[in-house]
């Protein structure tokens, strides 16, 4: 049997998008693979700079629905966390923690991305050495 992938997902407002979860169920189907999910706890709107804490509660309701989600499709999640405000950093403290495989960062599209306008995708992979899979999802919330 075939050792397992460890894969560590980072999301935030595109971890209920389908598109995470279309890439996800791909990724399972390439080989045996376990999955680590991050919601770096980021805050949304203008309260941003006057609370850095305030993203919490929203990064848990992340987290929660993204892995229900993979669970009831029978995906391993074998852990899921809340992090860092500052996603970059987020990523470097799950992988001092852990070992993994590989990244994949989830985020919004171009127009509408913090992360992709910081260029996060390529950071991760330079400070972590790792394969990194760059996943372009919907603001799930937005759309309803």
């Amino acid at each position: 049997m075939a050792e397992k992938a460890s894969v560590l997902v980072v999301a935030n407002r595109t971890a209920e998008s389908p598109e995470l979860l279309s890439a996800l169920r791909a990724r399972h189907q390439e080989g045996p693979v376990e999955y680590t999910l991050l919601v770096p706890a980021t805050p949304q709107g203008v309260s941003w700079a006057a609370d850095m804490h305030s993203g919490g509660a929203e990064a848990d309701e992340h987290l929660n629905h993204l892995a229900d989600n993979l669970r009831r499709e029978g995906v391993e999640v074998t852990g899921a966390m809340v992090g860092d405000a500052d996603a970059l950093a987020a990523v470097s403290d799950a992988c001092h923690a852990n070992t993994y495989d590989e990244v994949i960062v989830s985020t919004l599209p171009l127009r509408l991305s913090k992360w992709l306008k910081v260029d996060l995708p390529h950071k991760v992979a330079h400070a972590t050495g790792l394969p990194v899979r760059h996943v372009v999802g919907s603001d799930a919330k937005a759309a309803v």
